[in-house]
């Protein structure tokens, strides 16, 4: 082994063999377990998130694996719909082309063309991360057999009715130019207007005021609604508005959309550019007036003067308007929530198209029925609740995209307009008996990219065939997702798995939290607080993170404060913590809460265990083998067995070694119950607390005096010997679903002394619990040893005992059973506490000691000849008088109300935690002084 734990130099190597040697591959052994990846845009790049979720999924499966399960991780991406066109467009236009220039069919073939070269960054960055995954079936939704499963599933459902054409209202890019789901919907808080308007009754007997954000939408209203019982309005409610600025006449309508408490109670009805308006309008079946063009401008429906304005700037014209008539009430300034488009950043309009639906409850219900009757089960359950408002309130789903790339629809038109779907133009003719000269055209639109997403748990595993892999692996095992795509991505598979797979796609969903900051903040780009999990691993320099930070931003004020903030945190840039301390983080914080602060201390302080592992290693090597082979020099091979000794049968254990083989199985039991259950945080926890605390910070010492004994026998030595490498070889394996590289690193050195065969960890079986080596008084007896050990450390810190310096030890309290196991470990003892001798009272009194409690045990460590009292008594009240001086400082600047108020929150919080750190340290002072005096 190398002397430095240095990540870089593993993390390659061994990913590149397992890939190699085809481990990630189920192996037809054992139940199958499944999980099938989300699949992240294939134009996208490996955020936080990405590296949360796909780490805790590689937990799970490493660790099916090695339980002996035949296990498949699915992997793949998605051909994101909107995303790719637009990189291939934008690399058009910096040649001065659009896709117009290029057709359709070349415009495709040079997304095809970007994709190969260019579509792979990150499953590239995903391999980084450690995912096992079974690359030799990775997947894309615009692969030629998830294709047909998709034109099969769309053709089916129009035939039962289930799929249709209609003119609704829906999520407008006017840049992009398609219709949009909710999540590619970003409400962004914006000041804007609130503009009062006066609408005049069309008897001329007075006006009703309305306020609206948008009042260009006014040239489209189709009616004014009042609440039915709002006392105010109850006579009006039948008459006409004169609609300013046209020619039309709309009616006042009663229904209880309109808010008697909110505003004037008026409120002017736009069906065709509202969803809300939109379903008042279908009630009272009112007229759906369209008045934009499909890239926002205003267009014939409106009065002559403003057609062909942008909305936004028709806005100002028709407010000057109103203006000069008088019907201008008032404006006030308002927050709004603005709806943007995530990919193109547009303001987003409803706007009324002729779109493709799936009419959706028919197939809602079997998916709701599915999960109240325990075949899905949400983790945490309270998740449930969420998708039952959903689904029970489920809308029909817009399924139509206007883009050039994606899974064109299948549907194909005469001149007449009659419609014809089918999978081919072939299929279409003959399914509907259609003559040579009747001429078809297929329609332009492609399908939205959750669609074909909705079908992966199947499609992938082969369907529609009956292939071996769909009959093995679906039902698949457990989804992994965030709480923010249940609807759009979740329900829609439980669906159409019920639909068209015949069962649920998978028996449990645990859906995680958003990554955020360490302050609890969302990560943005526009905050520059964005983490990229690969800088973690490999660090990066602050001047490089800056111009990362930065791209790409325009307002100088948000650049300004971004690096400010980036100077502040990172003064020095990124350090590298390597692939196994940042996986082993993501688990760490992976609680069942919603939100999880990543926090760089808690990074830093498992790159410490990573070293804290290595040299533990180190250490045990050079107590068992030949020292030349853990040199770090490269000639010398693996390491080999220089104890011919070490073996299991006939082994004496002594007391420490009993002990840590019965912790050892605890720990494997509560790892294990942890993981079915998805705690990830508990166990990392677990696994961290066995190996550092009692490993390496108990064991590892208490082996000393054996191994370094003149008086030990050999078969005790040779004992201990064989428990050190075996019980590292077991947490080796616990751990290596959390950190791959490095324990198989050390694994690979760790096997050949226990004459392991095996080529790799990862096929390794993962370590079951043993009841028989559960030793309950060897637990209770080191315990007590432990807190012995640590009651005399206290003394000697308190006290100023230098370590170098024996003392006696005195002991009283104990029972029977506990005198006997210090008797029979006394040398023990001696040695890691570092005393001369352990005598027993026996009820009689102590000489002038300092004094400690283990557990029931009272300690005492006479002090003559330790310290000068007279000068260590003078010396303690000097320190109190500071600290006592320090205290009354602070206090005071704590209960100043004007520094409290005008200082930042942290800087004021800061000061608490150092006045509550100094009240701590003055306490012990005056008891290390009270001590002191008794002697």
């Amino acid at each position: 082994m190398e002397k430095t734990y240095t990540p870089s130099d593993i993390e390659k190597k061994w990913y590149d063999i397992w890939e190699q040697c085809g481990y990630f591959k189920p192996s037809g052994q054992g139940n199958a377990y499944c999980i099938m990846i989300p699949p992240p845009n294939v134009t996208g790049f490996l955020h936080m998130g990405h590296g949360f979720q796909q780490t805790l999924m590689d937990v799970l499966i490493r660790y099916h694996r090695m339980d002996g399960d035949n296990t498949l991780w699915q992997t793949g991406t998605d051909h994101a719909g909107i995303a790719t066109q637009m990189v291939v467009e934008r690399q058009l236009a910096a040649q001065n082309l659009t896709r117009h220039d290029l057709g359709r069919e070349k415009f495709v073939e040079k997304v095809w063309e970007w994709k190969h070269e260019s579509g792979g960054h990150i499953t590239r960055q995903m391999r980084r991360i450690g995912n096992s995954a079974d690359w030799s079936r990775e997947a894309f939704t615009m692969d030629e057999n998830l294709s047909a499963a998709v034109k099969k599933v769309f053709v089916q459902l129009y035939d039962e009715g289930l799929i249709y054409r209609g003119k609704r209202l829906v999520n407008w890019d006017p840049v992009l130019l398609t219709a949009i789901s909710d999540v590619e919907v970003i409400n962004e808080p914006r000041e804007g207007f609130m503009w009062h308007l006066r609408y005049p009754l069309a008897d001329g007997s007075g006006y009703l005021v309305v306020a609206t954000t948008r009042p260009e939408t006014m040239l489209g209203d189709s009616a004014v609604a009042v609440n039915p019982n709002d006392e105010r309005y109850q006579a009006l409610i039948g008459k006409e508005i004169a609609l300013p600025l046209t020619d039309r006449k709309i009616p006042i309508i009663g229904d209880d959309y309109a808010d008697p408490q909110f505003g004037t109670g008026c409120v002017k009805i736009t069906p065709a550019h509202d969803f809300n308006d939109y379903e008042v309008g279908l009630r009272h079946q009112l007229p759906l007036i369209n008045i934009l063009t499909p890239d926002a401008k205003i267009n014939h429906e409106a009065p002559e003067k403003y057609r062909g304005l942008d909305r936004f700037i028709a806005r100002d014209a028709i407010i000057a308007d109103l203006k000069a008539l008088g019907l201008l009430e008032k404006i006030e300034p308002h927050t709004l929530n603005v709806p943007i488009g995530d990919r193109g950043g547009a303001v987003i309009e409803p706007y009324l198209t002729d779109q493709w639906y799936v009419d959706i409850k028919p197939l809602a219900q079997p998916a709701i029925d599915a999960v109240k009757e325990g075949r899905i089960r949400f983790v945490p359950e309270t998740w449930s609740k969420t998708y039952f408002q959903w689904m029970e309130n489920i809308q029909d789903w817009c399924i139509s995209r206007q883009l050039w790339w994606g899974h064109r629809i299948p549907a194909w038109y005469d001149v007449k307009g009659n419609v014809y779907v089918a999978d081919t133009e072939v299929a279409a003719r003959e399914k509907y008996q259609l003559r040579d000269d009747v001429v078809l055209t297929q329609d332009n639109d492609v399908l939205d990219t959750w669609f074909s997403s909705a079908l992966w748990p199947f499609s992938t595993l082969g369907w529609p065939e009956n292939t071996e892999s769909l009959k093995t692996f679906y039902p698949t095992s457990v989804l992994m997702t965030g709480f923010d795509i249940i609807f759009f991505w979740v329900a829609r598979m439980i669906m159409f798995g019920l639909k068209f797979a015949g069962d649920v796609p998978f028996r449990e969903i645990y859906i995680t939290g958003l990554i955020r900051d360490e302050h609890g903040q969302k990560m943005s780009k526009t905050k520059g607080n964005v983490l990229d999990p690969i800088d973690l691993v490999d660090g990066i320099s602050l001047e490089n993170l800056l111009a990362k930070r930065t791209y790409g931003l325009m307002q100088t004020h948000l650049i300004d404060q971004i690096i400010q903030n980036t100077r502040k945190q990172f003064p020095e840039g990124i350090a590298a913590h390597g692939m196994d301390a940042l996986r082993f983080t993501f688990c760490a914080l992976a609680s069942t809460g919603r939100d999880i602060r990543f926090d760089l201390g808690r990074l830093e302080g498992y790159r410490n265990f990573c070293n804290k592992i290595w040299n533990a290693t180190r250490f045990v090597l050079m107590n068992v083998c030949h020292p030349e082979l853990v040199s770090g020099s490269k000639e010398h091979g693996t390491a080999q067995n220089s104890d011919p000794d070490i073996r299991q049968d006939d082994m004496i254990l002594g007391l420490a070694d009993a002990w840590i083989l019965s912790r050892l199985q605890h720990t494997i039991a509560e790892v294990r119950s942890h993981l079915d259950s998805y705690r990830f945080d508990l166990a990392s926890q677990a696994i961290y607390e066995f190996i550092w605390n009692e490993y390496c910070d108990w064991y590892l010492e208490f082996t000393k005096p054996i191994l370094y004994s003149e008086t030990v026998g050999e078969n005790e030595k040779s004992a201990t010997r064989y428990v050190l490498v075996f019980v590292l070889e077991t947490a080796l394996r616990l751990l290596h679903p959390f950190m791959p590289f490095m324990t198989e690193e050390i694994w690979q050195t760790v096997k050949p002394l226990l004459n392991i065969s095996g080529d790799s960890i990862m096929l390794q079986p993962y370590p079951t619990f043993e009841k028989k080596s559960v030793n309950k008084l060897a637990e209770e007896n080191i315990e007590l040893f432990k807190a012995i050990i640590l009651g005399v450390r206290t003394i000697r810190g308190e006290m100023g005992i230098p370590p170098s310096k024996t003392v006696k030890l005195y002991f009283d309290k104990a029972s029977d059973a506990q005198k006997k196991a210090i008797e029979n470990n006394q040398s023990f003892l001696l040695t890691l506490a570092k005393c001369e001798s352990i005598t027993d009272l026996a009820g009689n009194s102590a000489p002038a000691s300092a004094t400690a409690l283990a557990g029931n045990l009272e300690l005492f460590i006479p002090l003559a000849g330790f310290i000068d009292k007279e000068a260590e008594i003078q010396r303690l009240n000097k320190e109190i008088e500071k600290f006592k001086n320090e205290i009354l400082l602070s206090s005071k600047k704590l209960n100043n109300q004007g520094y409290v108020e005008k200082a930042p929150a942290e800087v004021v919080a800061k000061e608490r935690e150092k006045l509550l750190e100094k009240e701590t340290n003055l306490e012990k002072l005056k008891s290390q002084l009270d001590k002191i005096k008794k002697l």
